[in-house]
């Protein structure tokens, strides 16, 4: 590709027809909702963050496969299909919900576009499974957006959010697995302070814990009031009082931090020589797993004194686009306010 790549622009309308990709069975998607349903989830996907970023590093690569690993409701890869004509991608995601609006979104790209659901921590059985849609291409690039997405947040009836009352569910992939109220009807009291603590939650954590077992709420507002109760008036931080805890269940319900460092591995592994690897994270738990784990790529794995230098034989597997994380322009953060909290870091592969 020559010249700059383009900047990415949002599209404001879109058609609702469904276009069913020619590439097998892979591609299906389970009709798990209605036409209602997808019409409203097409329409509140939000814009995808730090876009042009993405698009930036994204659109000078060779021509091969991006795999969006946490694919959305579909934006980072259409902007990526639109700026960069020699990319195809691969995207996965365990949500059906999200899979259905970005089939609808990316179904003018044809081909060059598959949809899988699976975790992104499966990548490497993904890839395996849909190697007929790599061809000889390589993995130029995988792209990890992490946490919940705006449209699992505002679709109230999915249970991530305290401002609509819902069952307490909190599943990406709604039709399997434990809910959210499921796992507080098991949890060990102990056990539950422990993950509230990792997750920021400190001063309360062992009250919140002792009121969410007492009570064991089975809607997000019964969750809110236990919580509520939990904490004095006097206490409570800026924004809501629950917000940690929602965090914190969902974490646990979907498996996150598991899911991370597996994903993380499997798409380094994943890569060829000289392609990107992408993480956008939302909270500070999972921004200093992802430093961390590019850190310790970066150097081999090397725990050698600095002042000495390396006498292990470590071997780099990457190198770090840049040292901190790039952050959303104020221009962006006013349109999409979820931008606030994003945190991108990338690095290249390197050869052994």
């Amino acid at each position: 590709m020559t010249g700059a790549p383009q900047q990415y622009r949002p599209r404001t309308t879109r058609s609702l027809t469904i276009v069913t990709t020619s590439r097998g069975s892979s591609s299906a998607l389970s009709p798990v909702v209605s036409i209602d349903r997808l019409r409203m989830a097409r329409d509140s996907y939000h814009e995808p963050v730090l876009a042009n970023g993405i698009v930036e590093f994204f659109a000078s690569l060779p021509a091969g496969v991006v795999v969006d690993a946490t694919l959305g409701g579909g934006g980072h890869s259409e902007a990526l299909l639109l700026a960069a004509p020699q990319l195809r991608v691969l995207g996965v995601d365990r949500d059906p919900e999200a899979r259905v609006a970005a089939k609808e979104r990316l179904a003018a790209f044809g081909e060059r576009v598959r949809i899988v659901g699976a975790t992104f921590a499966e990548l490497v059985d993904v890839l395996i499974a849909n190697a007929d849609f790599l061809g000889p291409d390589s993995v130029v690039g995988v792209l990890l957006d992490l946490g919940v997405s705006s449209h699992q947040l505002d679709e109230g009836a999915r249970g991530f959010s305290f401002r609509t009352d819902a069952p307490l569910d909190m599943r990406m992939d709604p039709t399997t697995g434990e809910t959210a109220a499921s796992y507080l009807a098991r949890v060990d009291q102990h056990e539950l302070a422990r993950l509230l603590r990792e997750n920021g939650e400190t001063r309360f954590a062992g009250s919140i814990a002792k009121s969410l077992v007492e009570r064991q709420p089975r809607t997000t507002f019964e969750l809110t009031e236990a919580v509520e109760r939990a904490v004095p008036m006097a206490a409570r931080r800026r924004g809501h009082v629950a917000t940690r805890v929602f965090q914190a269940l969902r974490i646990a319900v979907n498996d996150e931090a598991a899911q991370l460092d597996e994903g993380l591995e499997a798409a380094l592994d994943a890569l060829s020589v000289g392609g990107v690897l992408a993480v956008i994270a939302y909270h500070s738990g999972e921004d200093r797993v992802v430093k961390s784990f590019l850190a310790d790529a970066q150097s081999g794995g090397c725990r050698c004194s600095p002042e000495l230098g390396c006498v292990c034989g470590a071997i780099p597997r990457v190198r770090v686009v840049k040292a901190s994380a790039q952050l959303a322009s104020a221009h962006e953060i006013a349109l999409n306010p979820r931008a606030r909290a994003a945190r991108l870091r990338m690095a290249t592969k390197v050869a052994p």
